[in-house]
């Protein structure tokens, strides 16, 4: 059975939960019908033309990009601008496009700062702002003869998922009492008649994202017309979820040798990679966050790190950086393009879609030149 579009957006949701993106962001379907079938699906980085265009000459139906075509509103979708003509020709050639943006990066696994975190074999790396878990608890009941199917239905839709973990569950048994009004139309018991079921207790924890599929599939499994359940919201958990990553590097190496290891396993741009710091520093302890990470270089120094490797990095904030933390400093697209394979591998592995990843360079410097002195 082929893949619809709103199939395929609510699997790459359960990857990159959309509640996990900041206020100003954009993310989310921007394109496409959600009851159009999709058997290929491409990744990237940039919603730009050239992109566009390798979705519609590979007969994509889905374009998932990382940066957003649109961050704040818009009147028009004519093509009378890049991001305009962008739009124009995917709706007009009939391919989706779905944005995960500040959502990926703060995923785990799998988030963009993960996958650069294992490019550089960081040892048991941590978010750098962890993102706190929101999640309720669920609390139903159900006779004891339909408690299993029910409970099946509610961890398939995703409660019960606790760090590594699904279909956690906890349950005892007790007595429901209930009377059936002349409205009702009871599935057990008899209307006027108060009823005495021996009825079982589930709890489980739910995502908080996951709220309405689970909610949804308790009502549509349990045999009660009107089932008794109670949704708690908890306090937010410790996540491993959050913005860029830090830990310690298989072993320690001085910072040039750093850039250049960073420049080996990072997609090649003409920006190269530069590094603010002494080059023979050791570095045994690094942070990363893809994309515009300046902001976070405090929060590096902190970790503890000795350097911080992102994009972005304006002079002053390099002249400023706390005592001890060397900066690193790749091209933004750099640090992003490597979570493109590992989305489309990630989609794969929950969906029975074909998935592409551009390997299109939409790094926007396109020359450099070492100045010949030093």
């Amino acid at each position: 059975m082929s893949a619809t579009l709103g199939d395929v957006v609510a699997a790459l949701e359960q990857l990159y939960p959309p509640v996990l993106a900041e206020p100003w962001d954009a993310v989310g379907l921007v394109a496409g019908d959600p009851g159009a079938k999709v058997e290929r699906v491409l990744f990237a980085v940039d919603p730009v033309e050239v992109v566009a265009e390798e979705a519609l000459t590979g007969g994509h139906q889905l374009l998932v990009t990382h940066h957003p075509l649109w961050l704040g509103g818009t009147t028009s979708v004519a093509a009378a601008d890049p991001k305009g003509r962008v739009a124009h020709a995917l709706v007009s050639g009939g391919c989706g496009l779905l944005v995960a943006h500040t959502n990926a990066d703060r995923a785990h696994p799998g988030g963009v700062s993960d996958v650069l975190a294992s490019l550089f074999d960081l040892r048991d790396p941590t978010p750098l702002e962890a993102s706190p878990e929101p999640v309720d608890k669920l609390v139903f009941f159900v006779p004891v003869a339909d408690a299993e199917r029910v409970t099946s239905a509610v961890t398939a839709a995703g409660g019960g998922s606790i760090g590594a973990y699904d279909s956690c569950t906890w349950s005892t048994t007790g007595t429901g009492t209930f009377r059936p009004l002349e409205r009702a139309s009871p599935a057990v018991g008899s209307v006027g008649q108060l009823a005495s079921v021996e009825e079982a207790r589930v709890e489980t924890v739910v995502p908080r994202a996951a709220r309405a599929a689970v909610v949804r599939a308790l009502l549509e499994a349990h045999p009660y017309e009107t089932p008794a359940y109670d949704v708690l919201e908890l306090v937010p958990l410790p996540s491993p979820r959050g913005l860029g990553r830090v830990g310690d590097l298989p072993a320690a190496m001085p910072l040039g040798d750093l850039v250049a290891r960073a420049a080996e396993v990072l997609p090649a741009t003409a920006w190269g990679v530069r590094a603010a710091g002494d080059p023979a520093a050791m570095i045994g302890r690094l942070a990363v966050m893809g994309g515009s990470g300046g902001d976070a270089m405090g929060l590096a120094a902190a970790a503890g790190a000795q350097a911080f490797l992102t994009s972005d990095l304006k002079h002053h904030i390099a002249s400023e950086r706390p005592e001890g933390l060397a900066l690193v400093d790749a091209a933004h697209w750099a640090t992003e393009q490597p979570w493109v394979a590992a989305a489309a591998a990630a989609l794969t592995r929950v969906m029975d879609v074909a998935t592409f990843a551009s390997t299109t360079c939409t790094d926007p410097w396109t020359t450099a030149s070492r100045s010949p002195h030093r």
